[in-house]
Order: structure tokens, then sequence, then C-alpha cells
């Protein structure tokens, strides 16, 4: 253990070091010597510097500490820093039960001075969290106010005890007797570095300190790890005032609004990571988007493994209600809008909402925009109404009414124009580019001409100059173009090909043949015949009609720059982060209505790239007969931002009035009424109900309600604020329970009774066909030759479910051969049981492609058939759980979920329950030895790279942090189960 010597204390040319080390900091006067015996080495954080970054000046110190209780502290940081000599050389010598010997001897110091508690303490306000004690300490808050004197002269009798060196030699002594820890040295001081510096930022941030440590409260691991996953070195000015704002000191509600690319979320991921290791509550994060989610989870399950909390994935068909009770670790759960709004159902329903410590809701201006904004107004409301500990957070770029959004969630507002990358506007008329200035009286300033000579062929091609526009930047630098439709981004990915020079071709060849290679083997030997002619010059479309295979691999290309230009539609600027030197508007329109300036500000918000460009541009592409309408756009406001509760009648203000009684969060008229005051509608009903009053239109909703079946109960007409009781049916249960509109609960309760009646199990058709989303069938248009196909190709028994369901064999086989029909057959009905169809070749042939093919779809709307299918299976599955009646489904539903969430073969399933995994990328993992959840946790990114194909380090990074965190997950669910099965009970009969 001690090399040559039989113990520490015999190993002079050590204790001769330490000596020199000690005489040689006495002598320094500059030294910052604030207790007897510390010697600090490097310079504290420039954190105190006003506005100075703590990122940019803070530097890594050791600190040796040896006073009576000889207690031994270093910095974490240094652990792993092999280039200090001095913890190489004296501190990896010490045994991890040195640490023991130390508490030991703390309890035996003297009584007649400062406690090694408070003292510690007082040191640790005075200083910085970057210091550690004992691994198990955690500072009581008695002394957190103590004041510490620590004058020069108080210092030099101090030093007047006996030296560092004595000390060291009387602590190993009792070395020997102290007892061997079973854990690494290094990792046991690695944990006490982490569990102290939590343990005090805890404290400091509840003393709602100003000053609140090394990293805004957290640990100096934090720091590290922002430095090693994300390449931050240092924040910008506006994060560092946002995060010192007096109102988050307070754990006030919170709006911030930045444009887009101005480092918001870098601020969220600061106070999620605050409230999981400071306060030790959970925090649920919301996203817009089911691949953002995705994305978020693979990002920030690193920091979890490192330390020590839980990211959940809410999304499609993924969560559980209510989530499981954790003892020790914190959760993060980052969910969809609808998934975030079944999780606060279930955490109010389980009385357990005040375990949320902190609610983030990115692209809060979405609380304007259809059902999906009213679904974000319930939940928020309902967690301003029934829990006052938890805090919100919401963030955009595109907000305007903000005085109202501020009455609504009771929150301060802090909002600042930077951008890391300057844009610079412009709009091109002709072969004319105008800059954007609001100063003129138009709005334009002439800026330049197209230099680029056209033939009359290409004009005729490219009459809007797209060419010109993207030869300026391309290959070298990349470019979005933001097209109306999906098929306008396909024709203009062709023409760009046929027209640019052969050289583009030449541009990292290998890596775009590489990439359609992949997507190849992601079609099974199919790829879309238009990437095949893009891609060799480095160009692809975006848009909704890829597969999610696809679309991943198309991102990351773009994201290396083996694509330099992407053809897209609008969803691309509310996705994942893709930002461009230069950005396209190739039209004012999203597909045929004109663009809203919040669409148009976060379109050309991807214009610059941090770090990479000093300038983005944005250049909107007008005709003449538009000039007008773009004038008043560009130098418009935002659009404000109004309750969608009364649009979205049965997604909106019924649904909200359903869950209030069943979570007896309200249940009376009077509370009722009390209730809807508060939220967003309720603040601006006076501009949204002109035609009846608030009063009125809850009145009517729940009258409706009553009709419907899904509530019980009487509503006086003379008294609205009467006393009588609202109780919600089983029905009415069901229904927000399973989140389901409330346009189809009646219509999916006949239908699971009428499936009770003779359900069809010799396959999975009569289950896909009670699974199929309602809300698809509208844009569905049968082509009624491969509907008799279909149908001929069922079994006896499966063609029974036909009859069952209502579409007899004689109506298919008229409408194939096209003669009239006399029976009236709802069409709804045999438009879902043709997507029914869909699905269950899809289950059978788990190829996406050739189902596409076989129906005459686009691969994207089979995609999303699928995804719409897994999502609303789980909401199925869980209206059925709360009707007895229903037992049969739950059995059944779980596992057809499990099949759509994945459809793939039973072996992979394991492999893309990992966030970022999907289904090319695990027959890659499966086929290379990887086939469970476990080998993928234990593996080496390092292996992965050089064993899977297009694999970047950052990625096999990401997948092995994901896996880690996944099966982290299983194991503390398992455990807590285990520890809830042997808890004494409380109540034992014949106990005191």
């Amino acid at each position: 253990m001690f090399g040559d010597h039989d113990s520490f204390y015999g190993n002079d040319s050590l204790l001769a070091e330490v000596d020199d080390i000690e005489k040689k900091y006495l002598q320094d006067k500059n030294t910052n010597i604030k207790v007897a015996g510390e010697i600090i080495m490097g310079n504290q954080s420039g954190f105190h510097q006003k506005k100075q970054d703590n990122f940019s000046n803070s530097e890594n110190m050791i600190v040796l500490k040896a006073v009576k209780e000889d207690t031994l502290q270093m910095n974490e940081n240094d652990l792993v820093d092999s280039n200090q000599e001095l913890t190489g050389s004296i501190l990896d010598d010490l045994p991890s039960s040195q640490l023991l010997c130390f508490e030991k001897m703390d309890e035996l110091s003297s009584g007649s001075r400062i406690s090694p508690v408070s003292e510690r303490r007082n040191k640790c306000v005075n200083f910085s969290l970057d210091k550690i004690r004992s691994p198990s300490f955690c500072p009581d808050t008695e002394h957190r106010n103590r004041p510490t004197d620590f004058s020069s002269e108080s210092k030099c009798d101090l030093f007047k005890t006996e030296s560092l060196k004595d000390h060291l030699k009387s602590a190993m002594t009792g070395n020997a007797k102290a007892q061997t820890l079973q854990v690494s040295k290094t990792k046991q001081l690695k944990e006490a570095v982490l569990s102290e510096e939590i343990c005090v930022a805890r404290k400091t941030i509840e003393s709602s300190s100003v000053d609140i440590g090394p990293f805004y409260g957290l640990p100096s691991k934090v720091k590290d790890l922002f430095r090693q996953f994300r390449g931050i070195e240092m924040l910008y000015e506006w994060q560092h005032e946002c995060l010192m704002l007096e109102s988050l000191q307070q754990r006030k509600n919170l709006i911030y609004s930045l444009p887009t690319s101005g480092g918001k979320t870098l601020v969220a991921e600061i106070i999620i990571l605050q409230e999981l290791l400071c306060r030790q509550k959970d925090v649920l994060m919301i996203l817009p988007y089911v691949a953002i989610v995705q994305e978020k989870v693979r990002g920030l399950s690193s920091f979890g493994i490192e330390l020590g909390f839980l990211v959940e994935e809410y999304a499609g068909s993924k969560g559980r209600f209510p989530p499981i009770k954790r003892r020790i670790k914190k959760s993060l759960y980052i969910a969809t809008i609808e998934k975030g709004h079944a999780l606060v159902n279930s955490l109010i329903e389980t009385e357990r909402i005040d375990d949320l410590g902190l609610v983030v809701v990115d692209e809060l201006h979405m609380l304007g925009e259809g059902s999906r904004g009213a679904t974000l107004e319930i939940t928020l409301a309902k967690i301003l109404y029934t829990s006052k500990n938890t805090q919100i957070i919401g963030m955009s770029a595109t907000l305007n009414n903000v005085g109202d959004l501020q009455k609504f969630l009771q929150a301060e507002y802090y909002t600042n124009n930077f951008r890391p990358v300057e844009l610079k506007e412009y709009v091109k008329i002709r072969d004319s580019i105008y800059a954007v200035d609001s100063k003129t009286e138009n709005g334009f300033t002439f800026s330049r001409l197209l230099n680029f000579k056209y033939s009359s062929n290409l004009e005729k091609a490219d009459p809007d100059h797209i060419i010109a526009l993207v030869t300026e930047v391309i290959p070298k630098y990349s470019c979005l173009i933001f097209c109306p439709t999906k098929k306008n981004c396909e024709n203009v990915a062709s023409m760009l090909c046929k027209y640019l020079k052969k050289e583009f071709r030449a541009h990292r060849d290998k890596e775009k043949q590489d990439l359609i290679k992949n997507l190849e083997n992601i079609g099974n030997g199919s790829v879309c015949p238009i990437l095949k002619q893009t891609i060799p010059f480095g160009i692809a479309y975006h848009h909704s009609g890829l597969t999610n295979d696809e679309r991943k691999s198309i991102e990351e290309a773009y994201s290396t720059g083996v694509l330099c230009l992407l053809a897209c539609t609008a969803t691309l600027a509310a996705g994942v982060n893709l930002p461009a030197r230069r950005v396209i508007l190739r039209a004012p329109y999203v597909a045929n209505d004109f663009l809203k300036k919040n669409q148009y500000k976060q379109m050309i918000g991807r214009a610059g790239r941090a770090g990479i460009d000093s300038a983005g541009e944005s250049i909107l592409i007008v005709q003449e007969k538009d000039k007008h309408l773009v004038q008043d756009l560009v130098n418009s406001p935002l659009e404000n931002c109004y309750s969608s509760l009364l649009l979205e009648l049965t997604k909106g203000m019924q649904s909200l009035l359903l869950s209030l009684i069943g979570l007896k969060i309200a249940v009376t008229h009077e509370e009722v009424n009390n209730f809807m005051c508060s939220t967003l509608l309720g603040i601006q009903q006076q501009l949204l109900s002109k035609e009846k009053s608030l009063a009125e239109i809850i009145k009517d909703g729940l009258e409706n309600l009553i009709e419907k079946g899904l509530l019980k109960g009487r509503i006086c007409e003379k008294d609205h604020n009467s006393k009588c009781t609202l109780t919600i049916t089983p029905l009415g249960k069901a229904t927000y329970k399973g989140s389901i509109d409330l346009a189809y609960c009646n219509l999916l309760y006949r239908e699971l009774k009428k499936g009770l009646e003779g359900l069809i199990l010799e396959s999975n058709l009569h289950l896909l066909y009670l699974a199929t989303p309602y809300d698809m069938t509208s844009n569905c248009s049968p082509d009624w030759m491969i509907y008799l196909k279909q149908f001929n190709q069922l079994s006896a028994a499966e063609q029974k479910v036909l009859d069952i369901v209502g579409v007899p064999e004689s109506f298919i086989t008229k409408k194939a051969s096209g003669q009239a029909i006399r029976k009236n057959v709802d069409s709804a009905v045999v438009n879902r049981l043709y997507l029914s169809f869909v699905l269950y070749t899809l289950l059978k042939e788990t190829n996406i492609w050739s189902v596409s093919e076989k129906f005459n779809m686009s691969r994207g709307y089979v995609q999303n058939l699928l995804n719409s299918a897994a999502s609303f299976a789980s909401c199925v599955l869980h209206f059925s759980e709360e009707l007895e009646e229903f037992w049969v489904y739950k059995a059944l539903l779980t596992e057809l979920t499990k099949k759509l969430t994945y459809c793939v073969k039973t072996e992979l399933i394991p492999l893309m329950e990992v966030a970022g995994v999907l289904e090319a990328r695990a027959k890659q993992l499966y086929n290379a030895g990887y086939k469970t959840l476990a080998h993928l946790a234990n593996a080496n990114p390092e292996t992965l790279v050089k064993m899977i194909e297009h694999l970047s380090r950052r990625q096999a990074k990401q997948i092995v942090s994901s896996a880690k965190m996944l099966l982290s997950e299983k194991a503390e669910a398992l455990q807590e189960e285990v520890e809830e099965l042997l808890k004494v009970p409380t109540d034992i009969p014949g106990t005191c």
C-alpha cells in the first residue's frame, strides 16, 4: 500500500515534500491563508466579479487542511487531472480508510473551540463550494449566519501550532487501526466532493443568498460536465444575469423571452439541476414534439448518470401513471404536452403534486395554438391551483402579450434581444435584394443585385433564382430552404441538382455514398429516388413524408456537414435544432396560408450558427403581388397569444371541466367558477367570450357533460353559486384518465362493449381496429381494389371482424367494381377499418417501405399512422383499466401497445427502448452482438464507434448513457418494490 515503506510515516521523501510545500506557501505573503494549515493552489472562481462568467474564470484548486482535527480536503476536479503533480505524489498514496480516521479524530477533538461542523460551515460560506469535507458531512443550518473572523493576527497565531508534517505523521499513525472501506479511494473522494457540494449548495439556496457558490449553487462537477458534454466554456452575460435574478432566488415563477439560438435552454437546464440536486424535488419539462423529447432525454441522460438523478421519457406510448415514487433518487420527467397533462393529473390524484418542485415549458407561445395549446393551459392552470410550492418557468422566442401570460402564471418577466450571431434580414424581389430596415418608410433598403448569369432554360426552371442564392454559400457553408408544401420541398431539391455543377459531387463524396447505403439499409433495399439523386450533391429534403429512421439519418448528416442544404417545411423551424449560415424562405406561405410573424421569426431564427458563423442571413423570396403583405409582415409585431379553451370545445373547456370534477379540484359550480377565473381564458374572457359570459359557458359545459353521462349532479338555474356537489361517473373517470377526446368517448365505450360479445382473437386485426385513432379517418381515402384484395387475404375468422364492426363484404365488392351502393354504411367506420388493414400488414411485415407501396400511401403517412396508433392504444388501455367490465382488455392492449410502439421483431425491442435507438440502429447493434439492455449499458463507446457503421463518438456516448439511465430506472423500480414489500406495517393488530 505504501510502496517500499511500512507506512506513510516511513516515507521520508514524501514528508519532506510536504514540508517544502508548506514552507513555500508560508513565505508567500500574497497567499490568501484563511485558516491554519490551508494551502491554496490556483485562483478562486471569478464568479464573484461583477457580471463575469463562472466558466471562463474559475480554476481548479487543491486544499490541504491540517488543523487539530486533521481533516483532508481536496477539489474533485483535481482527482481526474493527471497533470497535477501534487495530487499524484501525495494524495494518491493516501488509503481510503484515512477518511474514517479523520472522522474519529474529529469526535475526539477539544470542545473548547468552535465545533468542526460550525467551523466548516463558516469557511464554506466565505469561500466557495469547490471545497469539500468528509464524505458524510452535511453542515447544519444553525451555524449558517455565524460570522467568522479571519484577521491576519489570528492567522499568525494559528500558525504557531504544530506543522502540517507533524499532523500528517500523527494522523497516519492511526491509519492502520481504521476500518478498511470496500470501495476505491478515488471513487470515495469523488462521491465525497459531490455529496458535500450538493449538501452545501442546497443549504445556500434555501438561505436565498445571492452568492450561491461555485456554479449557481451547483457542484463544480456540473460546470465540468457542461464543458465535457456540450463544449460550453462560458455563459453569455444575459444567462448569468437571468440566473442571478432576485425572482429566481425567491423561487417565483418566471417567463423569459429571447430570439431563437440565444441560449434559452441552457438557463432552463441549470435551473432544473438546481431543483433536482439542491432542493431534492422532481422536475417536469414539457416540450412540443416527440422528436425533441427524445433528443432531450438523450442529452440529459449523461448528466443523470453522473449526478445521480433519473431521466424518464413521457412521449407517445411511454410513461407510467402515476410515476413510481422514488425514495432516494429524484426524477426529471421529459414529456410532450399531452403526456405532461396526464402526468400532472396522476400526481394530483395521488396527492403527490407537491413532489413536483419545478415545471419548465419550452415554446410557451404554443398556449395559443389549438387543442395542444388548450391542453397546455389546462395543465399549467391545475398546477397553479393545486400546488403553491411548484415553480413554473416558461420560455419562448416569440411572445407579444406577455402581460396576460404574466397574470395567468403569476410570473416575473425577463427579456433580452441577445443573439450569439448577428442576423441580417433580406427580401428578394426579382433579381434585387433589399435589407429589412424598420427605420425607412417602406421597411426595405436596396442592398445589391444578384450576380449570376441565367440562360433562358435555367430562367424557366428557376424563375426565383434559388440556384444563385444557394451557390453563394454551399458547399462550404450550410443552407436551409423553407418551402410551403412537402411536394415543393422535393421539387426544389431535384431542380437544384439538375443545374448545379459537377464539382459539388466531389465534396465529402465517400460520406455521401455511405449515407445512401445507410438509407438503403433502413428501407430494406429501398431508397427514395429523389434522395438518391440529390444526396450526391449534398442536398436532401426534410418533411413529415420521411420515416423516423430516415429523418434521423438526414439530420445527423446535415449536422456533421455531409449534407449542406435541406429543402424543408415549416415544422423543422419548431423542431430539432438545425441552424444554417443562410435561411431562404421560398415563399411567404405555409401551405395556402400567408405566413404569420411568429412562424417567420422561428424560420429566420435558424440563421447563424454560434461558434461557427460570424453572421447569419435570411432571404425571403417575394413576388410583386405579395410585396405590400410582406412589408406589413416584417414590420408588424408578433401575434398575441390567446386561450384556445373555447375554440377547442371537447379537448378544451369540456375536458377541463370533466377533470376538475374527477380530480376533486372543484366539485361545486362555485368552485369551478373560481378555478376558471384563474385560467388564461378567465383573464382574457372579455376579449374572447363576447356573446356569452364565462359563467354561462361553464354552466352550458357542465350540463353537456351531465347529458353525456360523464358527470352526475344538478345545476340550479337560479343560483350559479349553488353548493350542489357534482360527481364524476365511471365513464367520465375513464375518459379523463385515458385522455380520450370527449367527442369519441361514448363511441369508444360502445365499440369496446360490443367487442366483449365476440372479440376475434385469432389475430390482432380486431384489437387493431379498436386501437386505430378516430381522428385519422377523415384524411383517409381508401383504394377500393386494394381494400378488396386485403379482405380476400383474410382468414374466415378474420373476415367476421368486418361483420362485427359493420362493414359488409358486399359493400367493399360493389365499391371496387364501381357499382351503386344502396345500403348506407358509416364512412368513418369504413375508413377506420382500412387503416386497421394497414396496421395489421405493418405488424406482420415490420417494413414501412413495403407497406406504403402495397397501400399506395406515402411512407411518412404510414409512419405517422403507426405513431398515432401506438399512442391511442395506450389511451384505450388506460380507459379500459378504469372500467371493471373491460378487465379483459388490459393484458391484450398492453402487449398490442408495445408492438405498435416498436413495430420490429421481438428481439430488437430491448434495444429500441433506449432513447434515440431506432430500428436501423437496433439491427446494427444486434448484429454486432449487443443484444440486451445490459450489453448496451456496459458497452465501451470507442468500441461501438469501431463496430457500428455511421456512428459518431458523440452518438455512441449518448446511446451508452441512455442505456445506463434506462437500466438504472428499471433497477430502481424493482428495488422500490422490494422495499415496499419488506416494509413493516404500522397498524399491525395487537401492537402498541
